[in-house]
């Protein structure tokens, strides 16, 4: 029953969350209201880097422990993550094309992106090829560990390369409605992250218990 209500509370904070930055924030003075698609585009990002970072933890953690507790969680939240990313990529292009005037440029932002969806979409498809469980986890974690250092070259793109996305803002260069309608989609995507892993790692365990029962 529990986790039910937490399923409500966290979809009904989302929904919450996302009312208010459709309809409580200003409109940007040069983007208009397509600059809204940031109050989902922004706070899917930050997430995903977060699904990332439990992957690699959990695979790291995984090597030093040798315990498939940790190899379930790292799977569990590689696929998050890369639905977040797919998302993030989605809405910077429906964002790009009225800004941009294009749906894609190989902008550095966009490409380190890109590629970090289909590392993570391989690093999937890699454990698919596997079947026996404890083979699969000693050789998903290093690729585990391995690709998770894409996530800060894509963090740090657009200071290292010349790049048509913007740099990233701070709360002083905001609109302080703004700003608050980030933090409540921050945490509204990282309650719903948290649920998504949870519910996939205990998916994932009883997938385990039956190929072991059988």
């Amino acid at each position: 029953m529990k986790k039910y209500i937490a399923a409500i509370l966290a979809l009904g904070f989302f929904a919450f969350a996302q009312w208010w930055g459709l309809t409580q924030t200003p409109s940007d003075a040069m983007m208009g209201a397509v600059q809204k698609i940031m109050y989902a585009h922004v706070p899917a990002a930050w997430n995903s880097f977060i699904a990332f970072f439990v992957v690699f933890v959990s695979s790291l953690l995984f090597l030093i422990r040798k315990k498939i507790f940790w190899d379930r969680l790292a799977a569990s939240a590689a696929e998050v993550g890369v639905a977040l990313t797919g998302l993030t990529l989605c809405l910077g292009s429906i964002w790009g094309r009225p800004t941009w005037g294009v749906w894609w440029t190989w902008d550095a932002r966009l490409t380190t992106t890109a590629i970090l969806f289909f590392l993570y979409v391989g690093y999937l498809s890699f454990r698919k090829f596997i079947e026996d469980p404890e083979k699969r986890a000693k050789l998903a974690a290093p690729l585990g560990v391995l690709i998770f250092l894409n996530v800060p070259i894509v963090y740090m793109s657009v200071r290292w390369w010349r790049t048509l996305h913007q740099v990233q803002s701070s709360p002083s260069t905001m609109d302080p409605a703004m700003v608050l309608a980030l933090r409540l989609n921050a945490f509204a995507f990282l309650g719903l992250l948290i649920l998504f892993i949870y519910w996939r790692y205990k998916i994932a365990k009883r997938k385990g218990e039956l190929e072991e029962g059988l």
